[in-house]
């Protein structure tokens, strides 16, 4: 070409950037836990409630690391945040209460899904304020300790406490049922409440270098004890977490005392005017006049 055109097209650019593996891993184990969400409903269906049980438990724990993970490597997105919430949504919201509905509330007709559809619901609206909450500027620090309300983990965790008594060997008769039915609504309550919860997300960020040997102990005898004795481990689970809800609001409203009376100490310090401050040995010694051979006089 002899002459340069006036306006040449501009070099082709790649579109997308690479995307580091870091951030691809936690969304992987959130898509995984989808998987045991979507299964443990096929499985309610199939009336394998242990096996659609099991997976539950394996979505949650999956729930439990996928956060952790992205933070360990760094890798955190708001696409992740979007991509979890959506599960939980599947995996914590819709699973239990199908499960629930295909293990007895379907006795109760019309009664037993709206039970399953008010915790459905219950669990979206509870994750949604989460993701409102959660950039929050005027939180104070140590609200990172609490959720609002049961999470949504849990809440599924909890509300299938009857099924675990059944397969202890409580009968599914009527009234069961319908004690079911008011469980299922008073754990759906709570997982919108304002209750405050203890988080756990500061627990186990260090552990002391002679701790880590029973740590390995206490954590491989826990997923001994589940496997050997699922329903009799999460049935006590379940009964010393229902247990401990008001503890954590007793410590939330101990922090809530503490703020209260450090704002109190600092509006009356900011409102105490200079002339009520004691003077000082060096300033008691001068007078008005910067005279320090005479104490100070008086009008």
């Amino acid at each position: 070409m002899v002459f340069q055109p006036i306006d040449p097209a501009p070099p082709l650019r790649r579109r997308f950037k690479a995307i580091p593996v870091r951030t691809l891993l936690p969304n992987l184990i959130t898509l995984l836990a989808l998987c045991a969400g979507l299964t443990a409903i096929r499985l309610a269906v199939e009336s394998k409630l242990d096996l659609a049980l099991a997976a539950i438990v394996f979505a949650a724990l999956l729930d439990g690391i996928d956060g952790r993970v992205a933070r360990l490597l760094k890798g955190t997105s708001r696409f992740g945040a979007e991509l979890d919430s959506l599960a939980d949504f599947v995996n914590f919201g819709v699973a239990p209460a199908l499960i629930l509905y295909f293990w007895g509330l379907h006795e109760l007709k019309s009664a037993g899904w709206i039970a399953a559809l008010v915790f459905a619901l219950c669990a979206a609206l509870r994750l949604a304020r989460f993701n409102v909450m959660i950039d929050d500027p005027n939180k104070p620090a140590w609200a990172d300790n609490f959720f609002t309300g049961i999470p949504a983990p849990l809440g599924a965790m909890t509300v299938l406490l009857p099924i675990y008594l059944y397969f202890l060997g409580v009968s599914n008769g009527l009234v069961t049922i319908w004690l079911t039915f008011f469980y299922t609504l008073a754990i759906a309550l709570l997982m919108v409440s304002r209750l405050p919860v203890f988080s756990g997300k500061r627990v186990g960020k260090r552990v002391p270098p002679e701790m880590v040997l029973p740590l390995f102990v206490v954590v491989v005898l826990c997923f001994a004890l589940l496997i050997s004795y699922p329903w009799e481990v999460l049935t006590i689970a379940t009964v010393v977490y229902l247990s401990c809800l008001p503890l954590g609001w007793l410590s939330y409203r101990d922090y809530q005392r503490k703020d209260q009376a450090a704002l109190a100490a600092a509006v009356e310090t900011a409102a105490t005017p200079a002339s009520d401050t004691p003077l000082s040995p060096d300033q008691a010694g001068t007078d008005r006049d910067g005279d320090p051979g005479r104490p100070a006089r008086l009008n």
